[in-house]
């Protein structure tokens, strides 16, 4: 047994790297002796691609605040069941960021994920639910080692930054470097014995803090029962149709190709550099004022969208003439970007029955909204079906969807109170629909109703005129009128939205959203206080759908959480039924105003519900 020694916060800490038998019988005997009630436990594997063919466990590590022991599981049985006995055992475990080490015993065979789950303690969400800020606004954010620095040890060393060095001189990559350093290097035993050490260290200061804060334990133990029921939906996964896939890869590069050729025919021989297609485009005669940072004229995706003639949603927006350069720009930049992060991602990353794992960030955002990566799939159009195409149901499966409708603005009603707005949701009536009459009058037309839409969107997320003149490519004059209809429509909102200024004025730019949920304002950005609650509040009404559907055995047909829908896959013939109870579950009430839902079978492909021609369409087994 190698042991290293090492001070955190002024006292002697001890890791203990196993290396024979004999060493596991003294570990046994440690145990033995201590009975902890309590351990902190870390993995280390060959990477993040938990379910790929070539992902293997190397170590698992555990250990109280002074004490941790590094247990090489890729040695043998007798390292692996020391492995499973700390695992199954012990009655409760703090992990930081538990749901990839939960899914990593599970994929290795140490222990099921639904039996470990129940018993363990994410200082990932304590630290997220004391302060979600990152430390560019305020913050520490929700990473172990600057929490550590902040809350246990300042010194505490950033033992990533001396890994990636020691992998350089092992000739290895940082992509590399985990599956194949070797086991003796001192600085990688260090490492995985240094986050155990940390991770118990970190626990009682962040429950601390909660407690200073006010969190309500409901609200702690609603996001660990989250967590579990998320991992089980990357745990299993969606069917990857590889032959199409593969195709998809050679035709975004095609496209990406035709696009880049057009933008070169108007002097763009690089679509990715800023200088050239700001050049080109000036030349053209366009002009706009939006910035990067260092003051250049910015052509972010926002900014040549208006000026390409298209939505956030890529959609024409009838608006102006389309600047051809923008478009080819746009496209080609998007068909690299979903060859590189979808197609060749998702056949890269799947695993031994061509399933492909999405990991679910159920904390993702500062305001709790859940996230998706690898591949990000939140991240599609809303209308889009060529990547979406890629997931198919198993054989006799179909696939179905189930949303929350229209949950923003319907938040955004609970929380105001807004009489009208209240009212008709009540009554059943189509939101849009009414709110085009209060704004233009019952003679309205598709267009105004388009704007009735935006406006009431806009308003809550707070985006301003010019933000929404930028996301639509309309004049700001149009969209400052439209606001104020907006506000006339429905003045509750805005009386709202002032008492929650103050009320966070008052309260060190703090607000609360109904769950309990702590969320602090810029003070020079006070007005984002209604996005914020209003984001919080509907990710918060879905995660408790989530619960609610876990209560009742539906999440097994769950594959995914993308925003105010849940995707999943049951057998052909009950689809519709399962959708149905599924859509019944979500439904519920906030403070007297209905969220109402959306259930729609899709079929083979989760393409179906997005507008997947027919020549596309799977064949069915």
């Amino acid at each position: 047994m190698i042991t290293h020694r090492h001070q955190l916060a002024g006292d002697q800490t001890t890791i203990h790297a196993l290396e024979t038998e004999d060493d596991v019988r003294q570990a046994r005997d440690w145990l033995t002796t201590h009975q902890p009630r309590s351990l902190a436990m870390d993995t280390e594997t060959t990477g993040l691609d938990t379910f790929s063919t070539g992902h293997r466990l190397r170590t698992v590590q555990y250990g109280t605040a002074d004490t941790a022991f590094v247990v090489p599981v890729e040695r043998g049985p007798a390292f692996m069941d020391l492995a499973r006995t700390v695992v199954t055992r012990c009655p409760e475990l703090v992990i930081h960021n538990a749901a990839y080490d939960l899914l990593v015993l599970d994929r290795h065979g140490v222990s099921p994920l639904e039996t470990v789950a129940p018993r363990v303690r994410d200082t990932k969400i304590l630290a997220h639910l004391s302060d979600s800020r990152q430390d560019f606004e305020g913050g520490v954010g929700v990473s172990l080692k600057p929490l550590s620095a902040w809350y246990v040890d300042p010194a505490a060393p950033d033992t990533q930054a001396g890994l990636t060095r020691v992998f350089r001189s092992y000739g290895l990559t940082k992509e590399t470097g985990w599956a194949q350093v070797p086991y003796q290097d001192e600085v990688y035993q260090r490492y995985a014995g240094l986050d155990v050490l940390l991770a118990a260290r970190l626990r009682p200061h962040l429950e601390q803090e909660l407690v200073r804060h006010g969190i309500p334990d409901t609200l702690v133990e609603y996001e660990h029962q989250l967590m579990a029921i998320c991992a089980a939906m990357e745990r299993r996964g969606m069917l990857l149709d590889v032959p199409y896939t593969e195709g998809l890869v050679n035709r975004l590069q095609e496209q990406a190709a035709t696009h880049s050729a057009r933008a070169a025919r108007y002097g763009v021989e690089n679509v990715n550099s800023d200088r050239q297609v700001v050049a080109a485009l000036q030349g053209m005669g366009e002009s706009w004022e939006e910035t990067t940072g260092s003051g250049a004229p910015s052509v972010a995706k926002e900014v040549l969208l208006p000026l390409a003639d298209l939505s956030d949603k890529w959609e024409r927006l009838q608006v102006r003439t389309p600047n051809p350069l923008a478009d080819a720009v746009l496209r080609a930049k998007r068909a690299s970007k979903w060859r590189t992060s979808y197609a060749v991602a998702m056949l890269a990353n799947r695993d031994a029955q061509d399933r492909i794992h999405p990991k679910i960030n159920t904390l993702g955002a500062k305001t709790g909204r859940a996230s998706v990566s690898d591949p990000p799939l939140q991240q599609l159009p809303s209308k889009g079906w060529e990547i979406r195409r890629s997931v198919v149901a198993e054989s006799g499966a179909a696939y179905f969807s189930v949303d929350q409708s229209s949950v923003e603005l319907v938040v955004l009603a609970a929380l105001s109170q807004e009489p009208r707005m209240c009212q008709a949701i009540r009554d059943g009536r189509n939101l849009h629909d009414h709110t085009a009459t209060l704004m233009f009058g019952p003679a309205f037309t598709k267009h105004q109703r388009g704007l009735a839409k935006i406006a009431g969107l806009g308003t809550s997320y707070q985006g301003g005129a010019a933000t929404l003149a930028r996301q639509t490519g309309l004049p700001v004059s149009v969209m400052r009128d439209t606001l104020a209809r907006y506000v006339r429509a429905y003045p509750g909102i805005r009386r709202w939205a002032r008492g929650l200024q103050r009320h966070a004025l008052s309260n060190e730019c703090e607000i609360r959203t109904p769950s309990g949920r702590r969320l602090v304002l810029d003070r020079n950005a006070l007005y984002k206080g209604v996005a914020y609650l209003c984001q919080s509040t509907a990710r918060d009404t879905m995660g408790q759908a989530l619960l609610d559907l876990h209560a009742k055995g539906l999440t097994q047909y769950l594959n995914l959480w993308v925003h105010d829908e849940v995707l999943g896959t049951a057998p052909a013939a009950e689809a519709a039924d399962i959708a149905r109870e599924v859509a019944k579950t979500v439904r519920m009430d906030l403070f007297g105003v209905p969220i109402g839902t959306d259930a729609e079978v899709y079929g083979k492909t989760w393409a179906g519900g997005y507008g997947l021609p027919a020549d596309w369409a799977p064949k069915t087994p």
